[in-house]
């Protein structure tokens, strides 16, 4: 099983220590880049998918980077109506 899948299977688990830095690279796998939007951006941060146009909002997890339960549930229900998960 590639790592890939197992971060995939890790996310729907809804650890309660999932990081932001896992997130990121789960969100890249299905297309999406973190915009960075200016100096006054804050915590807030937006993933952007170019091939099908869809945003992904939140706001980074500070200042530990453990992402909150609300967090996991907003992404994959995004990610399920886009198609990506079932």
């Amino acid at each position: 099983m590639s790592r890939y899948i197992k971060l995939i299977k890790r996310f729907l688990a809804k650890p309660r220590d999932f990081t932001y830095d896992e997130l990121v690279t789960l969100l890249q796998g299905f297309g999406y880049q973190e915009l960075k939007v200016g100096k006054t951006s804050g915590s807030r941060t937006a993933f952007f998918n170019e091939k099908n146009k869809n945003i992904i909002r939140l706001h980074r997890p500070h200042p530990s980077k453990v992402l909150k339960h609300y967090q996991l549930n907003d992404v994959e229900r995004e990610l399920k109506r886009k198609g990506f998960l079932r």
